[in-house]
């Protein structure tokens, strides 16, 4: 009883002090590390102001133990999101060995035509990004294709960046393979494909505009494309795997199975599995490439397919520019991202368990007054975020910790509140210059961030159709208890 009374809670300016020194030490972390912040830097970074937290918790009265079995608590619930993308890893490297990636560049690049060549941008560029799980691999890859392309047809770079951006962060958005779009639920305490789901109803009218204003631009415009740049890529594609229409049986399954509601795990592990076969079977080159062997094809199979599901996987293509596109690190690729969420869930833990995110919550929820201002809210802390700790999953995980029992208070389901956060973070961290998203992209397409922001219609328009969607009421998920009240 004693220990309960000498307990004291934290003063709004005591459970601002951790999350102030994470956003110093990250900032710190993009200046001397540029876009290599995920290696380690922002891990420890999140682990260091878990320990600034755990000893402004300890003077407050909090013992160690209680703050302990928080932590574990917390990591706990994270174990599905991890095993999750430990199996995208698996599946991205036998989707890239089977030739069901390299098959959607392929086929994608064929519906580019001057007049829609903006429109077919987004669309390339949300198909591979949708398939590979990976905005930042796609515009590295096909979106620096793209950007040459629109210059020799006389479209300002800036344009063309905007166009590339929007449909890669849309695909990234909509992917069960994006960490990003498997952090959102995690941090809420939802599932993928409640998740991804329920996104839809923001996304589909967000990326509907996005289109429409690129179909206007295209129309409006004479362009002349050159088609020798695209006949390069497919070149180099198809000369290096066998590209087939069979191929996309692969992810057909992996949507139906999807649709048919199989859990994430097993469903992901079928895919897995899918892919493993179809790259024994179509390409059996590449399998010997991966594996060293020859004259044995079994053995060969089984370390191709298993290097893919595990290891680094690298395929060489007579292209030097789209060779990034075809890499991939498999489980092992997944381990910085893991490594992150263990540490921003033992931050979580610690500001929990001493009550600080209450307080920084509770302060909030005093201007909230509707399930539209709580959006709004959190909306506008993603994006504060975004541009002070210069890092999405940060934006993501701790307005995530935040909001979470604000949302259950309003009587508001869990995937509410992970669509805001996709909504509101994931897309808007290309948009700010010093975040690590902003700073690489602006680098890899050699347009700066200010210069094509006005032209990503999608990033701009994702956060302010979740808050508007809110504001009018529209497929709000209440609990059954909210409802009947």
């Amino acid at each position: 009883m004693d220990s309960k009374i000498k307990i004291k809670s934290p003063s709004l300016f005591q459970a601002f002090i951790p999350i102030i020194f994470l956003i110093f030490l990250l900032s710190l972390n993009v200046l001397f590390w540029g876009d290599a912040t995920l290696a380690g830097s922002n891990q420890i970074a999140l682990l260091l102001a878990a320990s600034l937290a755990t000893v402004i918790a300890m003077r407050l009265g909090y013992k160690w133990e209680k703050i302990r079995n928080r932590v574990v608590k917390t990591i706990g619930k994270s174990m599905p999101s991890i095993l999750i993308l430990l199996l995208i890893g698996s599946l991205s490297g036998t989707w890239l060995i089977s030739g069901v990636i390299p098959a959607l560049i392929y086929y994608g690049l064929d519906i580019l035509q001057p007049s829609i060549f903006l429109f077919a941008t987004v669309v390339i560029t949300g198909l591979v990004s949708l398939a590979t799980g990976s905005s930042w691999s796609t515009v590295a890859t096909i979106g620096v294709a793209l950007i040459g392309i629109g210059h020799t047809m006389g479209i300002n770079d800036a344009l063309t960046a905007g166009a590339i951006i929007s449909g890669a962060y849309f695909g990234d958005k909509m992917s069960p393979l994006s960490d990003t779009t498997n952090l959102a639920p995690a941090m809420a305490g939802t599932d993928l494909y409640t998740h991804i789901r329920y996104m839809m109803y923001t996304t589909v009218p967000s990326i509907t505009i996005t289109l429409i204003i690129f179909l206007i631009i295209g129309f409006t415009s004479d362009f002349n494309i050159n088609t020798e740049e695209i006949s390069k890529v497919k070149a180099a594609v198809s000369e290096t795997f066998h590209i087939s229409p069979w191929l996309f049986i692969v992810p057909v399954f992996l949507i139906v199975i999807i649709v048919k509601k199989v859990k994430p795990i097993p469903s992901m592990l079928l895919g897995t599995l899918a892919g493993g076969v179809f790259a024994v079977i179509f390409q059996p080159e590449i399998i010997e490439q991966i594996s060293g062997v020859s004259g044995n094809y079994m053995k060969a199979s089984y370390i191709g397919v298993m290097q893919s599901m595990y290891g680094d996987v690298a395929i060489e293509t007579g292209n030097s520019e789209i060779n990034d596109l075809f890499t991939s690190g498999g489980m092992s690729g997944m381990l910085n991202t893991i490594w992150l969420i263990l540490s921003a869930m033992i931050f979580g833990g610690v500001m929990e368990s001493s009550k600080m995110l209450k307080k920084i919550t509770l302060s909030i929820m005093k201007m909230v007054k509707s399930t539209g201002s709580l959006v709004a809210s959190t909306a506008v802390s993603c994006i504060f975020f975004n541009a002070t700790a210069s890092d999405q999953y940060i934006s993501i995980v701790v307005p995530g910790r935040m909001y979470n029992k604000a949302f259950k208070k309003q009587g508001l389901k869990p995937e509410v509140l992970s669509r805001t956060l996709e909504d509101s973070g994931t897309v808007t961290s290309v948009l700010i210059p010093w975040n690590t998203c902003g700073a690489t992209q602006a680098k890899v397409l050699g347009v700066s961030t200010i210069s094509y922001l006005p032209y990503a219609f999608f990033n701009l328009i994702s956060p302010l159709m979740t808050v508007f969607v809110a504001y009018i009421n529209y497929k709000i998920r209440r609990t059954e208890i909210q409802k009947k009240t």
